[in-house]
C-alpha cells in the first residue's frame, strides 16, 4: 500500500477547536488492525521577538478500552470546576483589562486613584 492510501486510511473521522493561542485537534484514526482510537493534539502558538513563531504540541493516544473511564473522570472533573467556580474565566491572561476593571472595582470615592509608573514614564526632576 503506498503511504498517501496509508495516511487517509490512518485518519478517518476530525474535529478541530480553536481556543486563542491554543488548537486542539480530535482525531479519529485506525491501528494496523483496522480497529479504531482517538488521538487528542494541543497545538499552542509561540511568538518570538523578531515576529517568527513556532508551535508546541501535544498529543494524548486515547483508545477504546479506556473511553467509559476517561469520559467518566473528564465529566467529573469538568462538572468539578464548574460547580466550585463557575463558567466565568477570570484569569488575566483571558481578560485584557482584568487589573483595570479590578482597580476601579476596589476604589472608593475619596480614595486618589493610583497610577502604575511603566519603565518608560519619565519625570523631569529626574533627569
Amino acid at each position: 500500500m503506498r503511504e498517501n492510501d496509508m495516511l487517509e486510511k490512518d485518519e478517518i473521522f476530525s474535529k478541530v477547536l480553536r481556543a486563542g493561542r491554543r488548537t486542539y485537534f480530535f482525531d479519529v484514526r485506525a491501528t494496523k488492525a483496522d480497529d479504531y482510537y482517538i488521538t487528542i493534539t494541543e497545538s499552542k502558538k509561540f511568538t518570538e521577538e523578531d515576529g517568527s513563531f513556532h508551535f508546541k504540541k501535544h498529543k494524548i493516544y486515547l483508545y477504546k478500552e479506556d473511553f467509559a473511564a476517561f469520559s467518566e473522570i473528564l465529566e467529573e472533573m469538568t462538572a468539578y470546576v464548574l460547580n466550585h467556580k463557575g463558567e466565568e474565566v477570570i484569569s488575566e491572561r483571558h481578560q485584557k483589562d482584568f487589573k483595570r476593571e479590578y482597580n476601579q472595582e476596589t476604589e472608593t470615592s475619596d480614595q486618589k486613584p493610583t497610577t502604575e509608573k511603566s519603565f518608560t514614564d519619565i519625570d523631569f526632576d529626574d533627569i
